[in-house]
């Protein structure tokens, strides 16, 4: 049977140093009241016995905690890692810690992250992408200590918001297609229930119509956000409709499974089809062809998430909404066309 230890408490540092147990919380606290002699002595008393304040009895005496919350839907998507460390290096600088919570694209289990979170009570919460509705997001905003959403819209008393300009990117993607010679662009627009989605399909349907070309609902197909989902639908999409010689995805790993779907089709990439994704994740360059992709900022989104939701934390109300532009950058699988050059 292991040895039971017996951990040092306030009331040890207090009848070693001679003192109260209010005077001892008051030197951890930094009060003022307190005198540079007295608060000397605690301190060497503190760092004798080895004393660790308990993160539970602080957090009832300050109704903090010293810990934020982030959920993601998918862990193993490159987009989110970049996210997480933004929020963390900044949480860190302001003495927080993070707890990173993965709700796998299941809006059931974010519902259980988010109750989960409220039970640690975490001084706050970052929830990207979220994949709930309405109805079930915005309750449990309102159980947070205090909340931001990344690409996602919540009334502002709720949640904060960062997010990136979803629809002006699209519009970058097709009018660059169109631009070098492309006629026919599909859109494989992930899953319906992300906002970002829904962005993204409302920048293919106002660039197309901008550009007078036809808005044919069948070169419009969801996908699970994955190389899979991507690849499976690119199947579908490029077997049906003959003619496609452009395709924006919704993110660089649908982007990587249209790709496959390209080479088991036959179809040579650019020549035959160009392809377009969106993040520009760290691998996107060293695929071959290298991915032409809207590189978003991942870091900042996360960084700027944290200042915001530390800003509510401390009850200060600055700005509510962070927009951010996406920037189209240009690579082999889209490659710009020298005008010289017949289509």
């Amino acid at each position: 049977m292991r040895e039971r230890v017996n951990r040092i408490t306030i009331a040890d540092v207090a009848r070693e140093a001679g003192v109260s147990r209010q005077t001892v919380s008051r030197v951890l606290n930094d009060k003022s009241e307190i005198s540079a002699s007295t608060r000397e002595s605690v301190m060497r008393v503190i760092e004798r016995l080895g004393y660790s304040p308990s993160g539970i009895a602080r957090s009832l005496a300050t109704n903090k905690t010293l810990t934020v919350g982030l959920v993601v839907p998918d862990i193993t998507n490159p987009f989110f890692p970049e996210i997480a460390r933004g929020v963390e290096d900044v949480a860190r600088e302001r003495g927080y810690e993070m707890f990173l919570c993965n709700s796998v694209e299941d809006p059931g289990r974010e519902e259980d992250v988010l109750r989960a979170l409220e039970d640690k009570r975490v001084d706050g919460t970052i929830i990207c992408s979220s994949r709930l509705s309405e109805e079930r997001l915005f309750p449990r905003l309102r159980q947070q200590r205090a909340a931001v959403l990344v690409n996602r819209l919540a009334p502002p008393e709720l949640a904060g918001t960062v997010r990136v300009e979803d629809a002006e990117g699209t519009v970058q993607a097709v009018n660059h297609l169109l631009d070098n010679g492309r006629r026919v662009i599909g859109f494989l627009g992930g899953p319906p229930n992300s906002h970002s989605a829904r962005e993204r399909a409302r920048g293919y349907t106002m660039a197309l119509s901008a550009r007078n070309q036809d808005l044919e609902p069948n070169l419009m197909r969801a996908c699970p956000p994955n190389p899979e989902g991507g690849c499976q639908a690119a199947i579908e999409l490029l077997s049906e409709r003959s003619g496609i010689d452009g395709l924006v995805c919704y993110n660089d790993l649908v982007a990587v499974g249209a790709l496959r779907a390209s080479a088991e089709l036959g179809l040579h990439v650019p020549d035959d089809l160009a392809v377009v994704g969106c993040d520009d994740i760290k691998f996107a360059g060293l695929l071959s062809p290298a991915l032409t992709t809207l590189r978003v900022p991942k870091y900042d989104i996360g960084a700027s998430a944290a200042r915001m939701l530390l800003d509510r934390i401390a009850g200060r109300r600055g700005e509510s909404e962070i927009v951010l532009e996406p920037e189209l950058v240009v690579r082999e699988s889209a490659p710009r066309v020298d005008s010289s050059e017949p289509l």
